[in-house]
């Protein structure tokens, strides 16, 4: 143990050096010493946080929440979610006796490893986000990564459920020691579900069709199926009243809070990290005095200018067309005149692949808005991004397509001064924001 400690302590160091290591050096602990979460010695709060969006947004909050609430935190900020980030992140904190240094071990959990990060240790609270069609190529169905996730989850360890999820809710079957959040119905609800497919028409666990009373985007809302009884439960978190044109939100009819980003996206995860702290005995006024007008660390939302533009890039995991399309929706909803640059230059960070099916899976009509007064296709995959705008109602004249990035920075600093967002993953944000003609906002 000491060994497989001193080695960690030392490679973090060294990667911190060179800009890189937050996982290599929890993989060569492990060679040491296989089961060394077994034997290090783990605060009494450890919050995992998985899902398939909002991992990152939520434990950043969550974990601003509980310094502000007198607890010693430490968690996973550079988001190496597997077993080998989450060895770096507890060994890394802890003493060369294995003692980990802090009240709360607070983990991003990747969806389809929180098993193996899970296998020696279990979490006190388990925050599950949602489960949505993500990264076909390497998670299959939404239902196989449920089954992943499955194993992960102990029966001592309290689980904070999304209740408007119907696949989700289902890690509350048989189980005591559950605590919901969701949405009430909302202004903005639909009475059938949105996008262009639909994950929720079948009830996950008897496969029967689902009905819906009201949904909040895509399959996410009031559900309940018409032959088993699998249903959305009553909450114990609730966002009673939410104003997305405001930028308001009021949480069990007595927290209100503004949003910096009107997103419902932002409305569950600063929901979840609600409920998270909630859970961990943090008074809702503590909760509400960091998370009112909560800008992101992590990059997901940047401000930026380029040229004459006031610029906005909203990060849209590839291969995951609920993020599209929430982010889409947000565009949408924007009333003054603007233009909007895709990039798809990479579609993954962590393994090579050209298959671009998921487009097709993506809402882009959303973007059909007399205030859209053009949209640029950019990057590796533009043709194929150009394909599938064909296929929408949008008018030629508006789009523009393209492979190289810096063309498209230049075309927009030398002319209009629209607002401007920016539409891409993690992959390919830097891409741009990096460029020198691109001024970041801090």
């Amino acid at each position: 143990m000491f060994l497989a400690i001193l080695v960690c302590k030392l490679g973090r160091f060294v990667g911190k050096l060179v800009g890189k290591g937050s996982s290599m050096p929890g993989k060569f602990a492990l060679k040491i010493c296989p089961d060394i979460l077994a034997r290090v010695r783990l605060p009494e709060h450890i919050i995992a946080v998985t899902g398939s969006n909002g991992k990152t947004s939520t434990v950043e909050m969550i974990a601003a929440i509980l310094r502000a609430g007198g607890k010693t935190v430490v968690y996973n900020e550079e988001g190496s979610n597997q077993i080998e980030g989450v060895t770096t992140l507890v060994l890394t904190h802890a003493t060369f006796g294995g003692k980990v240094k802090a009240d709360v071990l607070l983990i991003e959990s990747d969806e389809r490893y929180a098993a193996h990060s899970f296998k020696f240790f279990h979490p006190t609270q388990f925050v599950i986000t949602n489960l949505y069609r993500d990264q076909l190529t390497r998670n299959g169905h939404p239902e196989w990564v449920y089954d992943a996730i499955l194993p992960a989850i102990h029966p001592d360890t309290e689980l904070i459920l999304n209740a408007d999820d119907p696949l989700s809710s289902c890690f509350a079957i048989g189980r005591d020691k559950v605590k919901w959040f969701g949405l009430d119905h909302c202004s903005f609800d639909s009475e059938a579900p949105t996008g262009v497919y639909h994950d929720g028409a079948y009830c996950p666990v008897c496969k029967a069709p689902m009905e819906y009373d009201y949904v909040h985007y895509n399959h996410i809302g009031a559900y309940r199926c018409t032959k088993c009884g699998h249903a959305r439960p009553a909450t114990d978190y609730t966002v009673t009243a939410v104003d997305l044109d405001q930028g308001r939100l009021t949480i069990d009819d007595s927290v209100t809070i503004d949003l910096a980003f009107r997103s419902i996206y932002n409305v569950y995860n600063i929901l979840a990290a609600y409920a998270a702290c909630r859970e961990c005995g943090i008074a809702p006024d503590t909760i509400a005095g960091v998370i009112n007008n909560y800008i992101l660390k992590n990059g997901r939302m940047q401000k930026f200018t380029l040229g004459r533009h006031h610029g906005t890039l909203l990060t849209s995991k590839h291969e995951n067309s609920i993020a599209y399309d929430t982010n889409l929706r947000y565009i949408a909803s924007s009333k003054a005149d603007c233009a909007v640059l895709i990039i798809v230059d990479a579609v993954s960070r962590k393994y090579f692949t050209s298959e671009t099916s998921w487009l097709w899976d993506i809402d882009f009509d959303l973007l059909n808005r007399d205030h859209v007064k053009r949209v640029m296709l950019y990057g590796r995959y533009a043709n194929d991004l150009a394909e599938r705008f064909s296929f929408t109602g949008i008018p030629q004249e508006k789009i523009d397509v393209g492979e190289d990035i810096l063309e498209a920075a230049a075309l927009l600093q030398d002319h209009g001064d629209e607002d401007l967002y920016v539409v891409t993953c993690f992959s390919d944000r830097d891409k741009l924001l990096d460029l020198p003609a691109v001024e970041k906002e801090a």
